[in-house]
């Protein structure tokens, strides 16, 4: 087949599909326009998920004859005041999607400039230009799309139910609207009810009050300021708090220079920055916003702009991790219970009338078989713990009725009671805490140890008689494959036979510990690892494995004094409010609140 030149109308269509993918293209693209031109208010409309007709109306500068003219060529732009391609201080060339949109659709626009007496009107159909002629306008510019794709009918064929493609103009709309604050946005259209934006004030509180219209008022009441800056970039917006996630990541709203971008390396600095709080199995919530010079980054990598390339993406990343783990332990210990009133939630109080032959004996809340209190129960003694051992209790603390008023004034109280042997109860001046134990106290642990790495490396205690476990082969293989990572927080193992390892050193913070379980648990943890993954997450991974080891277990009689001990350890680690695995260390009811259950107020 001889070579031939393609014609104009088969070049425009082939460059629209680069461009316009879906009706939420169309809409990302003649939104950013406007948003470009300046305008303070933007109305969006779409009918039949945007394939039988898309509006856009802004306030903004609007367009000359001229330039309306030439806005609709290829390879025309507004937005470009010389050839340096790395200077883009705009979201979007309207040159590029113009012609696009017009070789795919009927596309219709109307503008006023201010200079002009009146406004002029434009229409295109299937890259087809009509004549420039006056119309009608007061301001800016109105651009109207309708049967999208009718010019190459097989792109119909790919798109989705309307439902489904309306869902995705409206997040399209809704991550332009969290980058623009200060413009107001209306959006409706027959797949679902209209919403309305307002403008925000500026600053931190008007972002703050546009996220939380977007994302709900759990989003709000979660959210941690974040900001940091460093050689000319500015990180800064606002991190949900540990106690708010999401089964994936589409909860994730970052933002380079004004623009929405889906970045790798800012979605891993994310997960990298909140690897001490939450499951593996959990994503936050955060709206983040990277401010640098234009030059430092490329936005043409893709020909939606919906990726970044940076130009110093260590720095990048950097900055945003330190961002979230400064404001995250700012706010280390709001939990869920502080930060969504889920505690108030789960008291409903309930009555079940009472069989005739009831016995009380026989209630959920009298256990057949109750574990006795033990004042002789055995205390912490393993190394590393000593602050737990304080000799026997002087009396049952389940019977105390005056705590002491220094420890009642403390953030967590006065310790109370252990319940189930599993949670401990205090007392606040203003209402009452529950901490699980565990949890709290492999926080605590995982603190230790990375603090112990930074300082001098972890204190490990040499076994009189090596531990043998026994483990299948591969899993003998990837822990001495990693035996020099291990061996930096004191445990050192070493092959023994073709299916066992030898443990002959292991961190003495942890005391006696499971050997056999915790280095099974680490070779799982290990499976999961790629040589991508930094030595430092890698090694945090084992504190935290170990953390999970070496803590209080659930099932452990406490002292009072131990209790107490457990508090006062709380209030003086960092990011308190979680334990490494994301859950949280402990709730708290106010008096208030009790007041509300028992009708007081």
């Amino acid at each position: 087949m001889p070579v031939r030149q393609l014609p104009e109308t088969v070049v425009n269509r082939i460059a629209a599909g680069e461009v316009v993918e879906r009706p939420a293209s169309v809409v990302k693209e003649l939104v950013e326009n406007a948003i470009d031109a300046g305008a303070s208010r933007i109305d969006i409309f779409t009918d039949g998920g945007g394939r039988r007709r898309i509006g856009i109306t802004d306030d903004g500068s609007g367009m000359t004859r001229a330039d309306l003219a030439l806005a609709v060529d290829r390879h025309a732009t507004s937005k470009l005041d010389d050839e340096d391609l790395l200077r883009i201080r705009t979201l979007g060339f309207r040159g590029e999607a113009l012609p696009s949109i017009g070789a795919v659709a009927k596309l219709s626009i109307n503008t006023r400039h201010a200079g002009e007496p009146h406004a002029w009107s434009l229409h295109v159909e299937g890259g087809a230009k009509s004549a420039i002629v006056p119309a009608a306008l007061a301001q800016g510019t109105r651009v109207e799309v309708s049967d999208l794709f009718y010019a190459t009918p097989a792109r119909l064929k790919f798109l989705k139910t309307d439902r489904t493609e309306a869902e995705a103009i409206r997040e399209v709309v809704r991550r332009l609207a969290m980058a623009r604050p200060d413009i107001a946005f209306a959006m409706a259209g027959e797949e679902r009810a209209p919403v309305t934006w307002a403008a925000a004030l500026p600053g931190a509180a008007g972002r703050l009050t546009r996220l939380g219209d977007i994302l709900g008022a759990d989003f709000r009441s979660a959210a941690i300021e974040v900001r940091a800056e460093r050689e000319g970039v500015m990180v800064e917006g606002f991190a949900a708090a540990p106690s708010l996630t999401r089964a994936n990541a589409l909860g994730q709203y970052l933002f380079v220079n004004g623009r929405p971008v889906r970045d790798k390396l800012i979605l891993g600095a994310v997960r990298a920055a909140y690897s001490d709080y939450l499951p593996r199995d959990r994503h936050p919530v955060v709206a983040l916003f990277v401010t640098l010079d234009p030059q430092e980054v490329d936005a043409n990598v893709h020909p939606a702009k919906t990726e970044v390339r940076f130009r110093n993406a260590g720095l990048v990343r950097a900055l945003i991790v330190h961002a979230l783990k400064e404001g995250l332990a700012r706010e280390g210990r709001r939990t869920a219970a502080n930060s969504d009133g889920a505690v108030l939630a789960s008291f409903r109080p309930a009555f079940t009338a009472r069989p005739a032959n009831w016995d009380w004996r026989q209630s959920p809340a009298s256990p057949a078989s109750p574990r006795p209190w033990s004042g002789a129960a055995t205390a912490f003694a393993e190394p590393g713990q000593a602050a737990f051992e304080v000799g026997a209790p002087s009396a049952d603390v389940r019977f105390e009725t005056s705590p002491a008023a220094d420890l009642i004034d403390r953030p967590l109280g006065a310790a109370r009671t252990q319940i189930h042997e599993t949670y401990i109860v205090s007392q606040t001046r203003d209402g009452l805490i529950v901490v699980d134990q565990h949890a709290a106290h492999e926080r605590i642990v995982y603190e230790r140890l990375k603090a112990a790495l930074d300082r001098d490396g972890v204190q490990r205690q040499i076994l009189l008689i090596p531990d043998i476990v026994e483990l299948d082969e591969a899993t003998v293989e990837k822990l001495t494959n990693r035996a020099a990572e291990l061996e930096k927080f004191g445990l050192a193992i070493e092959p023994f036979g073709p299916g066992a390892v030898a443990v002959r050193e292991t961190p003495s913070l942890l005391g006696k510990t499971n050997a056999a379980a915790l280095l099974r648990d680490l070779a799982e943890h290990m499976a999961e690892w790629d040589e991508a993954l930094p030595l430092e997450r890698r090694l945090l991974h084992v504190a935290a494995t170990m953390a999970c080891h070496g803590s209080v277990r659930a099932g452990r009689i406490l002292k009072p004094e131990e209790m107490n001990a457990l508090l006062r350890e709380m209030e003086d680690t960092p990011n308190s409010g979680q334990c490494n695995h994301g859950r949280p260390t402990y709730v708290e009811l106010k008096l208030a609140d009790i007041e509300k259950l028992f009708g007081r107020r």
